[in-house]
């Protein structure tokens, strides 16, 4: 018997909420960080919080695949497989992202750990990026988006590809069976990051940074789990099996730029009685609980503020450009970054190499300038 859609929806986004707040609590705990990760490899040649970033997605693509070989869900249907690749949006919005990111001393992940150990700086930079993803969605640069740069696009589904995925290229291109295609590519890829991650001494004496690394990637996984198999099942009224909970319609896991928007909409129109919470929202909220949860057991929660107008200058810029590249990439660090690595999705390749290229260069920028002074 098909649990009722209201069930189905809680299951959802309770699970998404319980993920989140573990991954809060991990991340304040072992500072993780992509955007911290890159600057310790450019300021310092330091490789310790890169090579936890890389584990994790090697454990996330190891369990994504396990769940896709298994049968317990079908990645195909994720946004970021859809066999259509508009590759003009995921570099201009990657690059964006990267730079936004860099000015804001962290991504939307690490603003939202950050809020919930006291940070009211991480929240102005949150509204304010939720307020340019919401506009990128549905607002002003949300129809450039879809003028300008959205139609740039490659239709895969033309040349009779069914997803976007490395593997889907590997048996188009090598003529071989989907399956076998699949296992090959996800273990290719997930060899090759933990042969980089672990290859270092010092890195795998840190229990802490291995065990982290290990943990956010399965909890990519489980949310996949969570919307595409727990959540999947009949709509009562319409009586077609969909996907319930999330605001894509379809299955999704952790990510942060477009949920800021969703849950600002929600807090703003609440009244409305055609929104709901949503996996998106649940997520943005369980990782401010999970971080406040460890600060405040470490007693390392502490109010913080701008230092001074030119740093709120900054955080604003890099808000903005991180709410409209977050939604113009499909996704951020942890939207593209890791959930959608894991699906080996080609556009989510696009989107980190432009995530990482904006943010490599604008820290190079920023270290010329402090050269100069």
């Amino acid at each position: 018997m098909t649990a009722a859609a209201p069930d189905l929806a809680s299951w959802v986004v309770w699970g998404g909420f319980a993920l989140a707040f573990l991954f809060g609590a991990i991340a304040h705990r072992s500072n993780f960080c992509t955007m911290g990760a890159l600057s310790d490899i450019v300021n310092m040649d330091h490789w310790g919080r890169m090579r936890m970033w890389l584990l994790a997605i090697a454990v996330a693509v190891a369990a994504s695949a396990a769940l896709s070989l298994t049968g317990q869900v079908d990645l195909g249907k994720s946004v970021v497989q859809r066999p259509v690749l508009p590759w003009l949006s995921l570099v201009v919005g990657g690059l964006a992202f990267g730079v936004g990111m860099t000015m804001s001393g962290g991504c939307a992940n690490k603003n939202l750990v950050r809020l919930g150990g006291g940070s009211v700086r991480s929240l102005v930079v949150l509204v304010f990026m939720a307020i340019a993803a919401y506009m990128t969605l549905k607002g002003l640069f949300g129809q450039w988006r879809a003028a300008l740069l959205d139609p740039v696009a490659i239709d895969l589904a033309a040349s009779g590809w069914k997803d976007q995925s490395l593997g889907t290229a590997l048996a188009r291109v090598g003529g071989l069976e989907a399956r076998a295609a699949q296992i090959g590519v996800a273990s290719a890829v997930v060899l090759a990051l933990l042969a980089f991650s672990l290859k270092d001494r010092r890195f795998r004496a840190n229990r802490v940074q291995v065990a982290s690394g290990i943990a956010l990637g399965l909890l990519v996984a489980a949310g996949w789990y969570v919307s595409g198999h727990l959540g999947y099942g009949e709509n009562p009224e319409t009586l077609e099996t969909v996907f319930h909970g999330t605001n894509s319609r379809t299955l999704e896991s952790l990510s942060f730029v477009g949920p800021t928007a969703y849950t600002l909409e929600l807090l703003m129109l609440w009244t409305d009685k055609s929104l709901h919470a949503t996996m998106g929202i649940a997520s943005v909220l369980g990782v401010v609980a999970g971080s406040a949860m460890v600060a405040l057991a470490t007693r390392s929660f502490r109010w913080e503020g701008f230092a001074s107008l030119a740093d709120l200058r900054n955080q604003l810029i890099g808000a903005g450009l991180m709410g409209f590249g977050g939604v113009t990439a499909l996704g951020c660090t942890v939207g593209q970054g890791l959930s959608g690595i894991s699906t080996l999705a080609i556009g989510s390749f696009i989107a980190l190499a432009g995530i990482v290229a904006g943010s490599v260069l604008t820290l190079k920028v920023m270290l010329w300038k402090m050269e100069q002074e």
